[in-house]
Parts: C-alpha cells; structure tokens; sequence
C-alpha cells in the first residue's frame, strides 16, 4: 500500500500560485510551487545554509538531506502536502512547507483544518522579507484548500521566526513545552493581519521605486561614440544635471583603448565596471536588450530604465517581447520603468539625476509627477520649469516618473514612493490607463489623506503597451471611485498645473466662502459667476477702482483675510502701467506683505495679460526686502538651480510637444502657466516660504480653488470614514451554505426567484412576493393568496420596469378590476405567455429608485443608486461607492443623485424615509463583501416611502469566487 507522500499529485499543477513579489529591501522574487523537477535546485539549496539554520529547522544537527528528504520535499499532491520556494534567477533562496494533520498530531486529509508550517531561509537572504512573503502565500494557498489553522515549533533561540509569526497579525496562540514553542495562529485575515501585509507592501514598493530614483551608480547602456542619439543624449543630461554618484557608459562597441566618452568612464559591457551599479539606462535597439539585461543581472544591477522602444506599443510581437524582457528582469530580482519611457528625475539635491530625454534640469522642489506618455511627460516639465509663468521656489519638481508601456513599475508603486517621501508636498499623475483600479483606490486614498494628489485620466482605450484589467464600468464611474477616494479628478493638463501649484503653495480653505477685490469691476463680477457656477459662495466683488494704489490691494486684503466670514481671497489685478512697470512689483510685494499676516487662508491672483503683473509675482523674492534673509542655498535661491530663459549659460529648453508653447513668444491666456509670489519666512510651510498663485483667466482660478475647497471637505470627512455596521439579523454561514448549494449547479447562474428571496432574505433583505398568473384564474388566485389590493404587471424583458408603456396596472382593489386590467393588458401587448404576467401585493406609495452591486474585475466591488426610471436609465444619474460601504458612505451615496430631492419633500411632497434606505445600501453591501461569489445584485424598483422601504423586483447572480482578491498575498503584476 502506498503511502500518501508516494501517491501521485491529486491535482494539476497550481500555476495560478505563481507569483512575483516586492521583497522588503525593494528587491523582487518568484513564489511557486515546489515539483518533483526541483530535486537538483533543493539539494544546492540546502547546501548553501549555514549549519545553525539547518539545526533551527530541523532541531539536530542535518548536515545534508537524505534522498528520502528530496524526495519527501519535492513531491507533493498540492492539498494535504504543499511546497513553496522563493527563486532569484532560478535557484532557491527559500522555502516553505504545510502538511495537513488531524487532532492527533499525525498526517490527516480532508477534512481535517489544521497544517503544520515550516520556512528555512537562506542566511544570504535572511532580513530580506523573505519569511514574510512566503507565510503570505503560503496561507492563502492553505485557506484555498480548506485549511483555517497553522501549527509551528520552533526553538526558543530561533527568534527571527517567531517574530515572522508574531508579527504577521493573524489571531494566536504560544504554548512551551518539552524545549520548543509552540505556535497556533488562525488564517483568517483579521484588521491587523491586512494592515501589517499592507504596510509591509508599502514600504517593500517605495524602496524599489526609491533604488531607481536615489541610485548610487549608473551606467547608462547604448551611448554613441559619436554625439547624437539616445544614448549619448541621455548621458549627457545626466552629467550637466550634476548627478552626485558614480556615472559609467556602456557600448559593446568602444574600441579596447576608449577609457571615457564626454569625461565619463567608458566600457564595452557592464560586466566590465568595477563596484556595483544600481541603475541602468537601456538605450539599445529592442533585439540587443536582452543580452544587456542578463549583463546586468550578473552584475547584480538593481534596476532598469528602458528608454528603447520597439516593446507591446508595436503590436503581438512587441506585447511577447515585453512579456519576455519583465520575466528575465525579474529573474534577476530587477525592477523595469519602461520600455518606451522618456525617464526619470530626481531633483534632491544629493541625487541631481536627469536620466531622461528632457534636456534641462527642472528647478528642485515638491511637487512629484507621473506620466505614463512621453509628449504629456514634456509638456508637464516644460509648463513646470518656465520661470516667466511658472514655478519657483518651493513649487519646484521634487520628482518626475515617466513609465512608458509601464510593464513592472506603475502608477501605485509610485504613489507607494510618494506617500512617505519628505522631499514631495504634491502629487501630480496623468494616467492613461489604471492597471489595478482596486489597489490604486485604496492607495490613492491613504496617500490623499496625507498630501494632495490631483489625477488626469485618459477617457479612451488603452494604448497598446498597457496590459490592464478589463472594466465593465463607465470611465464616469471609475472617476467618481476616484473621487471618492480623495483624488482631485481633473480633465486637462492646464487644469492639473493650476490646481497642483495652488496647493502647492496655499493653505487649504476652511469652506466654499469666498472674498473677491480688486481694481476691476467687470473682472471682478466675472469671477464672481465663476465661484457660483463651481458651487462656491462668493461675496459681491469689492471694486477697489482703476485709481487703486498698492496700499489700498495692501488694505482690502488685510481686511479680507481677518473677516471670519471668509475662507478663501481672490485678486482680480489689472495693470494701471505697462509691461515692466515698478507698479507691478509693487503690487506684487503688498499682496505678499498682506497674505503673510494670515497662515489659513489661501489667496489666488486674476489678472489681465497685460503688462509684468505675473513676471513680478513670480520674481517677488528677489524684488522683497524679506527674501535677501534667506538662508544661501535654499530651495528655489541658488541661481544655478533656477538659471533664467535665454541666459548665455542656459541649458537647452526641453523638447516642446506638439501643441505646447515653449515660452519662448506670446501665450494666450488659457495656455500660461501660474506665476508665483513667495511669502515671508516663518510662513506655515516647513521651509519658509509661501507663494501666491496668479492665473491669466478668472475661470482657471475659480476651478483651481473649487478643486481645493473640495478636497478640503473631503480631508476632514477623512478623519471620521464611518464605520460598517453590524446586524444581529444576518445570518452570514446561512447565506454561505446556501450559496454553496447552488454553486454546485454550475460555474454562473442567475436565480430564479424564491432562491433570491430566500438569500437576501437571510441579510434582512425582503422582497414582495410576486406570484405567477398566466391565466386570469392564476391571477385571482393569486390575489387571494396576497390579499387586495395588489398589482398586476408585465414582466417580459421590453415591459420590465416600463411602467410607461402600460404593462404596470395599480391599486386592483378587487377581482373584477384584476380581470378587467388582465384583458387590457393581453389585448395590449399579446398573450400571456409572452407577457409572462405577475401579481404582487400593493406596496405604500414613495419614491422608485434602484439599488445594484457588481463585482467588477478591475475596480472590485461597487454599490450603485439612483431614482429608477429616465433619471437613472435616460440621464445616467446614479452614485456609486466602494465595497464595503459605512454608514457615511450610505448617506452620502443618496445625497450624491442629482434627483435626490425628490427624496427630500421636493415641491411640498412628503420626505421619504431615506434612514431606512441606508440601512438597506449598507446590507446589500455586506452581502457582496461577505460573499465573493455574489457577483451581481440588482434591487429594483426599491419603493421608499414614508416609512420603510419596499423591495419589488430582485436578481441575483452568482459565480465562484476569484482565486485571489485585494485581501490576498502580495503579488507584482502577472506576465
């Protein structure tokens, strides 16, 4: 009889284990099952821990394993016996084993809970992470095979692995016994067990991102020996950008006897360097990347920027070799910006890396930007970095990512970065694409919560170097998640420079009250418009008149800022002289004299693109008495950090795309980027110095700050999200069992209608019976059963919910009106089989609207409402909101229709009982959250009367689960 590690594997290889991780040194590493094929990569494995990792694993002295414990750790039936290894390059740097057992202790099968877990590392990789991740996985290929418990023993001396266990946050148990602990803990993820996996993630992601940005050494691969091309062009952005570490150049083609290229070391391959290299610059021809990418990974490089092109952008072919060059980076434990990137920036001043195709340096500040496309990459640099309208100071780049087809590095790891980054104040993304709206979501939140983010998303298709998860929701849908989540959602890059500088530089405001002045009457009642059509509340404009000196702007703001019935100031500012005028300058110096008596309150300028109005907001620190006592070498002082447009020692303008102005002539007023005016030092600011933004068009400022007064709403909500209530009523393992009994019928399937009732009905959730009645005697009957008056209606697909087109008869009061409306309706619209008629109890009369839940597979989980009928189906008025939803949520989400006054006594008519509708949102959404396998639910119509709520129309569908969700183990994108 065979013994069951002899029997052969019960199941098929589990590939969908696989799995690349971010390890904690920002490093990556493969996860997968261990075969039988490992035999030969376990056996060196092993040979390569030390001794006393050997004895803590095995409580003796195990120099070598035996082929009996080859073949006992190589052959498993991936169910009662698992096997995983952590792989850099192919070969085994860990590994980690469950076997199920019983009650006794011994090896057990279904349908026995308990494992037993072992790990052993490899001591090179030990503080790495490793343990971690692989527990991670480990336990969620356990909860997937039934298994809800995990036994450890380890030696009391073996302290880095209790603390991988103790740490990992799950509910457990210690017991000593015999010289050994004993550790139990269950697998079930609890608050503290997502959030340690979670801040784990974090700091894991932002220390990958932070080796590309921060490297000590790069070599940039592909440089000319002539100048001109890529290479070359990026070698020498780097250099001129004063890069502080070490800098090689890298072609296969320099002739032996080249030592340097541009008075930077040269070598034919990186194999060649001397020391360690942190970066690579790949500007080599698609064909000849791979073998530049095995260079590096023998040379134990940590990441690449591939500039080259020729990658998924390209069609099938591209998309195979962009699979191939992710899988051989991450073989070596390399991370990828790119391919097809224009590159990265990092302005701090012990860093100083250029390593773009963007010619200048942008002046060091703290706003960080991503962009996915290169031309939006340039435009961004380019409106950023001009001195006459631009950006000064603090409100310089802190630092720029432009990921290209964004095959490893995204969007979320830089948010990763940014979240904890001192040196960022400001997050600025355009994102053509989101590759995994759930996670972005819920990093977006947490980073929003801390620093501004502000988002421009592309509304089409996703181009052809991005592989994202296909969406079912509208892109008006994912943008409201978006919001919802703290991001500041704007539509075009203008919009995006002028709300990023504004709160780049201003306080947030308090409220939507807003105080108006200035010098012009019409610009002044023009703004004024503006704040009313963004939802502000504008006082009436304070004209200041034509004849307005510096002193009296000096005084009507002074005035403004300490009035308490104002949150927010905006100057309207026309020039009285011509451009280059001192009056500007003056002007400039009394607002920023006036805006530093008062830290709360942000102040924006409007003026006319006159004269030098904008120029002397922007060069007020050098035109203020007060900025000559800055500290040398600050931010935004040093004169070679910021050089002036057309300067003979000027660097070359970045390249313009097409479209863009380049500052080099006139600018119309809707393309000119904000100018600036520094405030005094011991401003709220860490360093010092506020600025004003000023805006060539009242509009872009009005939209500027109503962004701003929205987000500072949203920041205070922030502090107290809700929380999801708890229901005695909810019968969770019910609902569980129930769907586990219907699954068994096929992979999807809709319900019909008492399985529905009967599974909402265990979350609290009733529905109207509707009986029936395909013939007038159904029909009476059935009426009987329900009790008049009741409804008759039409239930074929083009009759459902159509209330308008006659096939709803209400308020049957008795049998000779139910049969009379049954003629009608058959006369109507044809026989009853194709009407396919029901019978349903009256319901008290209210408000129609509609209530779904769908699992969609980017975004997740999503509650939607809306008023049923035209609003929702013709306007496509309907609020969505992130499962799980808390009680704020709720309210919130039936505020959020633009119909929802017709729940709220619209036109005299009685408020329906809109409490009560939350409390139905809020169960749908546990039902969804507790059960996966819900799919979709649509309630509809929901009656809301008065009192109470009525459900009168439900389905439900139902699908097996997804292997792994957003509460499962850390995993990179698959390729």
């Amino acid at each position: 009889m065979q013994s069951p590690a002899d029997r052969q594997d019960r199941h098929e290889y589990p590939a969908h284990w696989e799995a690349d991780v971010v390890l904690r040194d920002g490093g990556t590493a493969r996860i997968r099952p261990i075969t039988v094929d490992d035999a030969d990569r376990l056996v060196s494995f092993y040979e390569q821990v030390s001794d006393e990792s050997k004895y803590y694993r095995f409580f003796a002295p195990y120099p070598r394993l035996s082929a009996k414990d080859v073949h006992r750790f190589t052959h498993h039936d991936f169910v009662d016996r698992v096997g995983l290894a952590a792989t850099i390059g192919g070969e085994f740097i860990a590994t980690v084993r469950y076997d199920r057992i019983g009650t006794d202790g011994m090896p057990a099968s279904v349908p026995a809970d308990e494992a037993e877990v072992a790990f052993l590392v490899q001591d090179a990789h030990q503080g790495r992470g490793v343990a971690s991740a692989l527990l991670e996985h480990v336990a969620a290929v356990a909860r997937e095979r039934g298994i809800r418990r995990f036994a450890a023993e380890v030696l009391p001396a073996n302290t880095k692995m209790i603390k991988v266990f103790t740490d990992a946050g799950y509910t457990q148990k210690r017991s000593f016994e015999d010289g050994v602990v004993r550790l139990e803990f269950d697998l079930e993820p609890t608050d503290r067990s997502v959030a340690v996996q979670r801040a784990r993630e974090q700091r894991a992601e932002a220390r990958s991102v932070r080796r590309l940005l921060a490297p000590g050494s790069v070599a940039v691969v592909g440089v000319g020996r002539t100048p001109g091309g890529v290479g070359r062009g990026v070698l020498g952005n780097i250099r001129e950008a004063g890069y502080r570490g070490r800098l090689h150049a890298v072609n296969s083609a320099f002739t032996e006897d080249l030592t340097e290229v541009d008075g930077v070391p040269a070598h034919r391959s990186v194999r060649d360097i001397d020391g360690p290299v942190d970066l690579a610059v790949v500007a080599v021809p698609a064909e000849h990347v791979p073998a530049v990418v095995a260079e590096c990974g023998e040379h134990g490089v940590q990441g690449l920027v591939v500039l080259s092109a020729g990658y998924a952008e390209s069609g099938p072919e591209g998309r195979e070799r962009q699979r191939a060059l992710v899988r051989q980076a991450r073989a070596y434990g390399m991370r990828i910006i790119g391919p097809n990137a224009f590159g990265i920036i990092n302005t701090a001043p012990g860093v100083r890396l250029n390593a773009s195709l963007a010619p200048e340096m942008p002046r060091p500040g703290r706003i960080g930007l991503f962009a996915q496309s290169g031309a939006i990459g340039i435009a961004l640099l380019s409106r950023l970095h001009r001195r006459g309208g631009g950006v000064t100071g603090v409100t310089g780049v802190s630092t720029f990512v432009s990921s290209g087809n964004r095959a490893d590095v995204s969007g979320n790891d830089v948010l990763q970065y940014w979240y904890d980054d001192p040196e960022t104040d400001v997050a600025l993304m355009y994102l053509e694409t989101i590759g995994n709206p759930r996670k972005f979501n819920r990093l977006a939140r947490r980073t929003a919560a801390a620093k501004p983010l502000l988002v421009v998303q592309g509304a089409g298709s996703a181009p052809q170097g991005h592989a994202v998860r296909a969406t079912r929701l509208p892109h008006e849908t994912v943008s409201a998640l978006l919001r919802q989540a703290g991001v500041i959602r704007v539509d075009t890059i203008t919009e995006l420079v002028d709300a990023g500088l504004l709160l780049a530089r201003q306080p947030l405001p308090a409220g939507p009250r807003v105080a108006i002045l200035g010098n012009s009457e019409s610009l002044g009642l023009l703004t004024y418009d503006r704040c009313l059509a963004e939802g502000l509340r504008p006082s009436p404009p304070l004209d200041l008149t034509t004849g307005a000196t510096a002193e009296d702007f000096h005084r009507a703001l002074s005035r403004a800022l300490a009035d308490d019935t104002c949150d927010a100031v905006v100057v309207t500012a026309i020039p009285a002289i011509g451009e280059g005028s001192p009056g500007d300058a003056e002007l400039a110096e009394a607002l920023r004299s006036a805006a530093s008596g008062v830290s709360g309150k942000p102040v924006l300028v409007v003026h006319v693109e006159l004269g030098g109005l904008a120029e002397a907001l922007s060069a007020a620190a050098s035109t203020a008495p007060q900025a000559a006592a800055q500290a040398p070498g600050a931010a935004g002082t040093a004169p070679q950090a910021a050089p002036q447009a057309g300067a003979a020692n000027a660097a070359p303008r970045p390249a313009r795309a097409p479209g863009i102005p380049d500052g080099t002539g006139p600018v119309h007023p809707a393309q000119r980027p904000p100018a600036a005016v520094p405030d005094a030092p011991g401003a709220p600011r860490e360093d010092g110095t506020r600025l004003i933004p000023a805006y060539p068009a009242a509009e872009r400022a009005v939209r500027a700050l109503a962004e701003a007064v929205k987000y500072g709403q949203w920041r205070r909500e922030a502090t107290d999200p809700g929380k999801v209530p708890e229901y005695e009523d909810i019968d969770e393992k019910g609902a569980a069992e129930l769907i586990g009994v219907l699954l068994e019928r096929g992979q999807g399937l809709t319900l019909g209608e008492a399985e529905t009732c009967e599974l909402l009905g265990k979350y609290g959730i009733p529905v109207r019976r509707a009986l029936p009645a395909p013939t007038p005697d159904a029909a009476a009957e059935a009426a009987r059963a329900l009790g008049y008056p009741v409804a008759l209606k039409a239930t074929a697909p083009h009759l459902r919910h159509r209330a308008d087109l006659g096939g709803v008869r209400l308020d049957l009061a008795n049998e000779e009106q139910l049969r009379r409306s049954y003629a009608e309706l058959t006369e109507l619209f044809g026989k009853p089989d194709e009407l396919r008629p029901v019978v349903q109890g009256m319901a008290p009369r209210g408000v129609d609207t509609v209530v779904r839940a769908v699992i969609d597979p980017a975004a997740g989980a999503v509650l939607s409402f809306g008023i049923a009928g035209a609003p929702s189906q013709l306007l496509g008025d309907m609020a969505h909101r992130l499962v799980p939803v808390t009680d704020r949520d709720a309210t919130s989400l039936v505020r959020s229709v633009r119909t929802a006054p017709l729940l709220f006594g619209w036109r005299g008519s009685t408020p329906a009982d809109t409490p009560a509708l939350e409390r139905l949102l809020l169960r749908v959404s546990r039902l969804v959250d507790d059960h996966p396998e819900v799919v979709a639910v649509t309630l509809e119509p929901v009656v809301v009367a008065q009192r109470g709520v009525s459900v009168l129309g439900a389905t439900v569908r139902l699908a097996p689960p997804p292997a792994r969700d957003d509460l499962g183990p850390r995993t990179m994108p698959a390729y």
